[in-house]
Order: C-alpha cells, then sequence, then structure tokens
C-alpha cells in the first residue's frame, strides 16, 4: 500500500512572505503625533463668524449691515474675543451715543484694537477738556490710532492751548476740526499768535480767531498768512478794514490766494437792481467778496464746479444777500423732496431766488397733488414752476381745482387779506371845507362868463 507523503513547499523568497509576518507592536514614544499650535482655535470659521456677529449684534449694530461689515473686516477672526468684548466696552464707556459709536467703528475698524484701547480706559473726561462732542472723540482717537498716539500726549497738547490763553472750549473746537495739533510743538503755535498781534488785532480777539477756524494752525506764516495779507492791501483795503473784517468774520482768513481778487472782479460784472447792488455792497466791498466766496463754496458743495457756481450767482444775484441756510434748505428740498439733479440750477437759478415757505412749497404741493390725481395733461418742469408769477400759476393749476386752493393759501377765498390802514383814516385824509363868501360867488360867475 502506497502512503502519500505530504511535503511543505520551499520558500524561495523570503520577501515575498513579509506581508504574513505580524507586525512588530510599536511603543507610545515612537509613534508620531500630529503638532497642534498653542494659537489654533478650536472653532471653525464659521462659530467664529456666528460668534462676531453675535457680539456686534447685543452692542447695537444693525443685523442687516453685519454680514457685510463682517466680509469687510475678515481681520476680526483673528481677534481674541474676550479683547475685542473689552474693547467695546471702552468705546461705551465714553458715554457717547450708540449710533455714533456705530458709525465710528463702521468708519475705522481698526480702532477696536485692544492694545490701543487700553490706554484710554482713563476716559477722555481726564485729558482736561471740558464740553467734549463724539466729533472730537472720533477724530482724536482716529488721529492718535494713525500716529500711535496716547493720552499722555493729547494731554500735554491741551496744556500748551490752554497755556496759551486759549479757552477750554476754544481747545475742545480745535482738537475736534483739527487734531492735527497734538503733533504740533508749542513754538509753531506761538508763531501764528505773534502773527496776529503783529498785525494789529487784539489778543482778546485771538481766542475767537482759533475758535472759527481752528484749521487756521496749519497754515504757514510766510507762505500762507502775510502773502493773503499782502494781497488784501494790494487791493485797496486800510489796514483797519482788514483789521476789523478778521476781527469779525476769523473764516476770511481761509481763503486761497487771488480768491478775493476773483470774487470782486465778479461783483463788478453784475447786472442787478439798485436796491439788491445797495444790500450786496451794504457792509464794504471786503465782506462782499468773502460773502460771494461762501456762496460759491455752499454751491460748490452739492456738486457744482466753480465756474457753474459763479454762472448760478450772476444770473440771480438775489443768492449772495440770502443766509446760507436760507440756500441749503432749498437745494436739499430740490435733490431729496423734488427728485431733481442739482445741475438744474444752472439753467433754473430763479429758484434760489423765491421764498421757499410763501411760493416753492405752496406750488409744490398743488403740481404734486395734481399729479397723484392724473389732473396734469403734460410734465411740469422746474421751469414752469418757478417761472409762472402767483396770478398765473394760480389761474393754471389753482382756480379750476377748489380743493387746492388751501394748499395754495395765495388768492384763496379762506384767507383774509388784513386791511393795510387803520380803520377811518379816510376821515383825516379828506381835505377841509371852507365857508363861500359872495366875493368868491361873484369871482366864480365871472370866470364862468368869460369862458
Amino acid at each position: 500500500m502506497a502512503i502519500r507523503v505530504l511535503t511543505r513547499p520551499t520558500v524561495h523568497n523570503l520577501k515575498s512572505v513579509v506581508a504574513f509576518q505580524t507586525p512588530k507592536p510599536q511603543s507610545l514614544s515612537t509613534v508620531t503625533q500630529i503638532p497642534v499650535s498653542p494659537r489654533t482655535s478650536p472653532q471653525s470659521p464659521y462659530r467664529k463668524q456666528i460668534s462676531l456677529f453675535n457680539l456686534f449684534q447685543r452692542r447695537g449694530f444693525p443685523p442687516s449691515q453685519l454680514h457685510e461689515f463682517l466680509k469687510k473686516n475678515q481681520f476680526f477672526q483673528n481677534y481674541n474675543p474676550h479683547e475685542l468684548e473689552k474693547s467695546l466696552g471702552i468705546l461705551f464707556s465714553f458715554q457717547i451715543p450708540q449710533k455714533f459709536i456705530i458709525s465710528l467703528i463702521s468708519d475705522y475698524p481698526r480702532l477696536l484694537e485692544f492694545e490701543f484701547l487700553k490706554k484710554w480706559e482713563m476716559g477722555i473726561a481726564k485729558l482736561g477738556v471740558s464740553g467734549v462732542s463724539p466729533l472730537m472723540i472720533r477724530n482724536v482717537l482716529e488721529f492718535s490710532r494713525r500716529f500711535e498716539l496716547d493720552p499722555v500726549d493729547v494731554s500735554r497738547c491741551v496744556k500748551i492751548l490752554k497755556g496759551l490763553g486759549l479757552r477750554d472750549g476754544t481747545v475742545g473746537r480745535v482738537l475736534e476740526e483739527f487734531p492735527r495739533v497734538i503733533v504740533m510743538n508749542e513754538g509753531e503755535i506761538q508763531r501764528k499768535i505773534q502773527f496776529f498781534l503783529g498785525i494789529g488785532i487784539p489778543e482778546n480777539s485771538i481766542n475767537g480767531i482759533f475758535h472759527s477756524l481752528p484749521g487756521i494752525l496749519g497754515f504757514g506764516v510766510e507762505d500762507r498768512l502775510k502773502p493773503l495779507l499782502s494781497e488784501f492791501l494790494k487791493l485797496g483795503f486800510t489796514e483797519k478794514v482788514i483789521r476789523r473784517e478778521i476781527s469779525r468774520e476769523p473764516r476770511m482768513l481761509g481763503m486761497e490766494l487771488g480768491e478775493l481778487s476773483r470774487c470782486l472782479e465778479f461783483l463788478g460784472t453784475l447786472k442787478c437792481r439798485v436796491p439788491i447792488t445797495e444790500k450786496i455792497f451794504s457792509e464794504g466791498e471786503l465782506r462782499a467778496g468773502f460773502e460771494v466766496k461762501l456762496r460759491v463754496d455752499c454751491l460748490c458743495s452739492y456738486g457744482l464746479i466753480r465756474r457753474e457756481a459763479f454762472e448760478v450767482l450772476w444770473k440771480e444775484p438775489r443768492v449772495i444777500i440770502y443766509e446760507i441756510k436760507e440756500i441749503e434748505e432749498k437745494i436739499e428740498f430740490l435733490v431729496h423732496t423734488m427728485r431733481y439733479n442739482v445741475g438744474c440750477l444752472i439753467e433754473v437759478p430763479e429758484y434760489l431766488g423765491v421764498n421757499f415757505d410763501k411760493q416753492i412749497v405752496p406750488r409744490w404741493n398743488v403740481i404734486e397733488y395734481l399729479r397723484s390725481k392724473g389732473g396734469l395733461g403734460c410734465k411740469v418742469g422746474l421751469k414752469g414752476l418757478v417761472k409762472p408769477s402767483r396770478l398765473r400759476f394760480y389761474n393754471l393749476y389753482v382756480k379750476p381745482y377748489p380743493e387746492c386752493e388751501k394748499m395754495f393759501g395765495r388768492f384763496s377765498s379762506d384767507v383774509e387779506v388784513g386791511n393795510r390802514h387803520p380803520v377811518g383814516l379816510w376821515k383825516l385824509m379828506r381835505p377841509q371845507k371852507h365857508p363861500e363868501s359872495e366875493e368868491d360867488v361873484k369871482n366864480m360867475k365871472f370866470f364862468v362868463q368869460s369862458l
């Protein structure tokens, strides 16, 4: 009987069976570990964004603006949430309106750096300035953040300004409008004061100059103030007149070189009625030129160029005798309520020359009412609103619609027109009667017969 012997196969290559070998266990010390940075936050970017959203929303930020704000300022995700909350607390400790703080953070988000705001924990009130305004806090903080300044630097500037004789209100006004004064030395400020004293301005008037025009601290004496004074003298104004006008209106020193000459040349080309001309020059030529400059700046602030602004004033000189507030009120109403472009003033400058409350508003109310009711056959533009006389506008748009008479006011039956003269005045104006004598009767008969 044959016996079958099973033999074990010969392993020719030991490497082919390495896979079948059991791996040797390694010690814990030899296992490679993933390095974890201590700065790595366990929160995901999405959770960080939610945390920031909730933090700003608790402080009063409108949710509709937060998404765009955090998208523009993604560096907030690198901030420590605890320090960021402390920074917001420091800002709110200044006791300024919440809306103003939100606007400040939106414009200057870098102000929330904790290392910067930690220096201001002492509060703005301890700087030595009374009557601190939100605008002053905003400008001082923004300027200090840009140039890495401390509250000590601001306090030093306040002491210098007060030592030169400026009052608390003026110091606050200077920091509000011209924060660059913080980095100026005392000698620069002293030179401006010596210049004013040198031209004969009283010392008690210098405080008013810096209060009205804080930016004058940044003007150079040799390259700005002295050339401007020389221009005034060359135009024929005496030193007495110049001193009087500067003390009365310090903003006159803010004019550019050659600007007054251009304004006086413009006044020489005006063609208007004598009463308007007399009102324009009632306070002197220097003052009249400055008033033209103010009106031109006002019109340019709404989008007109200087050439267009001068054109509007030339066509409607009455604008020069109106207050700046009245002009701004009319332009604001034109742009925001009437929805016209400010460029329409070039074609219809009469809009700035008519009365706002008695003519512009009532006419606009009538036109808007008729437009909403479909009572206008054609579009009424700015020219059709302003140029017609009161009687013509009444006959066209008010008289056919009795419901418009009350909103128009003029020529309405509901409006009582007062008597211009007191009752019984006509009795005093009657001619005096004299008794007729026989001689007078004979003379009259003789005269009639001679005819």
